[in-house]
């Protein structure tokens, strides 16, 4: 199969690539850059240039294919509502491109704010704002002769060469001189491995059902109190707690997303297309070689 891969230079892209090229598949690459088609090239990916805002750059890389896998998105998140809107809309031209076609559309999005309190299944569907409207759109063109497909990532899809929110919060840690959580840390964070996510991904494409949500979680719900610990015990700092009030201060912008609860299971996922999670998971990965050069994207 012939794929177009949005987000092609992407941390997770990239490994979705490779694992697309294993399977004996071919990339068509988004490449925003010279720089980004060229190390895109470099992984026997052939790039395609354009970018999200650029409509006609999508379609024609879509029609070229026989399946899209999208996980490109904007991730400035003092425009996060704008950002969204713009991904809204390039898969939305994507999707009403492809109407008729029965290829498959894998589309990416996340486990935040789905539950509170329990593990957000498959089940679930976000407020139809954000990126949840991104949702609705993709799983309605199921309707529409498009064989759509969503995974969910977790709130640390972890692994060599992360540059999300872990190496941000070990950042911070290393900054501020210890690691903390928020109030008594009870609140928990899924976690999945990179190299996991990627496999799902290729499943989804080539065999997922129209319609359907995967999970790409492996650690259903770790307590942020031992993240904490996992990344003190790296670091040589004490763990230690801050209040709602203080968080703030000490995480900067994260502070919000380390204070949620966002635990999800793949129960369905597994039994849908026998995907299954493999170690390291999350707390072992922080302490292990993967993140002995890591670094954030994030600015703050």
């Amino acid at each position: 199969m012939r794929v177009f891969l949005t987000g092609a230079t992407g941390y997770v892209a990239t490994a979705i690539a490779a694992e697309l090229l294993e399977a004996g598949h071919t990339v068509l690459g988004l490449a925003r850059t010279d720089e980004g088609a060229a190390a895109l090239e470099a992984r026997g990916v052939e790039p395609h240039r354009g970018d999200l805002a650029d409509h006609a750059s999508l379609v024609a890389g879509a029609a070229a294919c026989d399946g899209v896998i999208h996980t490109a998105f904007i991730h400035d998140f003092s425009r996060f509502a704008e950002n969204a809107e713009i991904e809204r809309a390039a898969v939305e031209a994507m999707l009403t491109s492809l109407e008729g076609s029965a290829k498959p559309f894998v589309a990416t999005s996340g486990v935040a704010m789905l539950a509170q309190g329990r593990a957000a299944t498959e089940e679930d569907r976000p407020a139809p704002m954000g990126r949840g409207a991104t949702e609705a759109a993709v799983r309605a063109a199921a309707d529409r002769g498009v064989r759509t497909a969503i995974v969910r990532l977790p709130p640390s899809t972890h692994g060599a060469g992360d540059r999300g929110f872990m190496p941000h919060l070990i950042d911070i840690a290393r900054t501020k001189g210890a690691a903390a959580y928020v109030g008594e840390g009870a609140n928990r964070w899924a976690g999945g491995r990179r190299a996991d996510a990627a496999r799902l991904f290729r499943l989804a494409l080539e065999s997922g059902a129209a319609g359907a949500t995967y999970h790409a979680i492996g650690d259903e719900g770790v307590p942020t109190r031992d993240i904490a610990a996992a990344i003190g015990r790296r670091l040589g700092v004490p763990a230690i707690s801050k209040s709602a009030a203080d968080a703030t201060d000490h995480f900067g912008w994260i502070g919000m997303f380390f204070g949620m609860d966002m635990a999800a299971s793949s129960a369905w996922t597994q039994q849908a297309l026998g995907w299954r999670p493999t170690p390291p998971g999350l707390l072992a990965d922080i302490e292990g070689p993967n993140y002995d050069n890591s670094s954030s994207k994030y600015a703050g």
